[in-house]
């Protein structure tokens, strides 16, 4: 079997719509590495866009959903319900940050978290309206269209968004977008569109995903925490994509010293398996009635399996700290190609959750083809690479947590012969 026959298999069968970054058809997967249907290796720096933070098929995780797998798979956790749901729901309320009582829902995936906590934060505050901010992303649904700060690919073609959605200009200098300039920016939305009084919650990622990994500035988050308590406004954290030891700690917001009233969590939670959370303070989650939250897969014995064993390798295996040591590595990996790279605009992220920005040589100009040929000279030496960003000039690294040295050290040195190759040729 060759890719190249799956490719036209895929592109007559499937949606154009579901849009693909690589045409390399996987076989099987191990920790960091992937095999793809002609037996060639890759070393996967997307870890199913921050999925597998603990690896392709770890052994604890594959344990855990074998013994589920033996008892039973479904239920539906409103129908007969489960004790590892429970279980898994206790874990994460401790988790969280907070220092007050939660509760937890699960459902399946990251957008239908950030609908129920939205649904949450409007039945707890009775207010309606939502901030949002631009370059987040927060799902394909038409709530998580609305609130996701990208037109292109996500919003066109669609028609209207859903209304009372806000958005606020997110506060990256790199472009010229200040802290200050955010809180202005607040400050005339409240004068001119909404009534604070009418907003029900702040919605934003403690790290930008899709967005171009941009960490929101601890001062920002922590004045925004204030003009929410200020106006009786709920803050909510999406961290669907930084969750889960990517940022050096479980969870990104406990870097900012601030703690959001809910938070929104799947990707790496399932290991691979999905499911997806919300944790909120225990009065607003109970704010819906009966029957207003949930769904048919919601909490599926499987993923919950898989969430409990994730948890546990997270603390066994020490990987907030492992997140910090590799992401220093790669960072300063980075930073020693920055006078051979000179398109090599800005390198950031905590953690392991790191991105490099490419500009035009001498200018501030973002440079998408730059990145783009990174991106496809790397998956030709075996390395995959994701971009991201508004203007699609970022190239994000999401390697397993679990990665071993042995492949890490490979993959910098791929990465660093094919930045050396695009700016030689630039």
């Amino acid at each position: 079997m060759q890719n190249v026959e799956l490719a036209d298999r895929r592109s007559d069968a499937i949606s154009r719509g579901v849009g693909v970054t690589t045409q390399v058809y996987a076989e099987r997967a191990e920790n960091a590495e992937i095999w793809d249907v002609e037996g060639r290796r890759y070393i996967d720096f997307a870890a199913g866009i921050a999925v597998v933070n603990t690896g392709h098929r770890h052994p604890k995780i594959i344990a855990a959903v074998k013994d589920q797998l033996d008892h039973f798979t479904h239920t539906c956790h409103q129908v007969v319900p489960y004790e590892n749901y429970v279980r898994l729901a206790e874990r994460l309320n401790k988790a969280v940050p907070g220092d007050f009582k939660k509760k937890t829902i699960f459902v399946t995936t990251g957008a239908e978290a950030v609908e129920n906590a939205v649904k949450i934060a409007r039945a707890a505050t009775n207010r309606s309206a939502i901030i949002a901010f631009t370059g987040a992303f927060h799902g394909r649904t038409f709530m998580g269209m609305a609130l996701t700060g990208k037109v292109v690919p996500y919003k066109v073609g669609f028609g209207a968004m859903l209304p009372e959605v806000h958005h606020v200009p997110f506060p990256v200098e790199l472009h010229g977008c200040t802290v200050d300039d955010s809180l202005t920016a607040i400050d005339k939305l409240f004068k001119a569109d909404v009534d604070p009084n009418r907003v029900a919650a702040f919605v934003i990622e403690p790290v930008q995903g899709e967005g171009g990994f941009y960490e929101v500035p601890k001062a920002f988050m922590q004045k925004l925490r204030e003009i929410a308590d200020k106006h009786g406004i709920l803050l909510i954290a999406d961290e669907v994509q930084t969750g889960f030891s990517r940022t050096g700690k479980l969870f990104a917001m406990e870097h900012h010293g601030v703690v959001a009233d809910i938070t929104t969590m799947a990707k790496s939670l399932g290991g691979g398996f999905p499911i997806a959370a919300v944790t909120g303070r225990a009065d607003l989650m109970d704010s819906p009635g009966p029957g207003g939250l949930g769904g048919t897969y919601g909490g599926n014995p499987i993923g919950v399996a898989a969430g409990n064993a994730v948890l546990d390798v997270i603390e066994e295996e020490g990987l907030n700290h492992r997140a910090t040591l590799l992401g220093n590595r790669l960072k300063q990996r980075l930073q020693s190609l920055a006078d051979a790279v000179p398109q090599i605009a800005d390198i950031r992220g905590p953690g392991f959750m790191n991105a490099v920005e490419f500009n035009v040589r001498g200018s501030k100009t973002p440079n998408a083809e730059f990145t783009n040929k990174v991106r496809e000279k790397a998956l030709a030496k075996g390395l995959i690479l994701l971009t991201c960003g508004v203007y699609g000039n970022v190239i994000r690294f999401l390697a397993p947590l679990t990665i071993q040295d042995e492949v890490f050290c490979e993959a910098l040195d791929i990465l660093e012969e094919t930045l050396r190759e695009c700016a030689k040729e630039a």
